[in-house]
């Protein structure tokens, strides 16, 4: 019997997936995602505004580029993620889920990661990401 790794695959290398249900509706947990506000803190600064629409290409200062691969508003936001001295992209995936009319688990799941190394270095981001969005919505007027 060969011993499982935590997050490794057979198919897509490492991956990792986070989320945190949090007290907006799908709609405003979608606009807070898609917002600049929100892709500052998921993807950090971009050089050019992001368009959530496939084909779409990015890059951000810190060295981050990628590509839209999919979009269903409300729902979820599928792209490539890479770091610059990554030899391939990993792909990233963000869901929306409604709880109720009140509530919604917003989920970071990225996969085709090189390692457990890394893994754990996404792990501890997107768990930041999910904690600034909550402080975020906490503050909100």
């Amino acid at each position: 019997m060969q011993n499982k790794v935590v997050g490794q695959t057979l198919s897509s290398g490492y991956q990792i997936g986070v989320r945190r249900t949090l007290d907006l509706s799908v709609e405003e947990a979608w606009n807070l995602i898609t917002s600049p506000q929100g892709v500052l803190l998921w993807l950090g600064e971009v050089t050019s505004d992001v368009t959530f629409e496939k084909g779409h290409q990015f890059h951000t200062k810190p060295g981050i580029s990628g590509e839209v691969r999919t979009v269903n508003k409300f729902q979820n936001i599928r792209l490539t993620w890479k770091l610059a001295n990554w030899d391939k992209p990993s792909t990233l995936q963000i869901r929306t889920i409604a709880k109720g009319s009140d509530r919604t688990t917003i989920s970071f799941h990225q996969e085709n990661l090189s390692g457990a190394e890394i893994r754990e270095e996404l792990k501890i981001l997107w768990e930041d990401v999910l904690d600034r969005l909550k402080k975020m919505i906490e503050q909100a007027p």
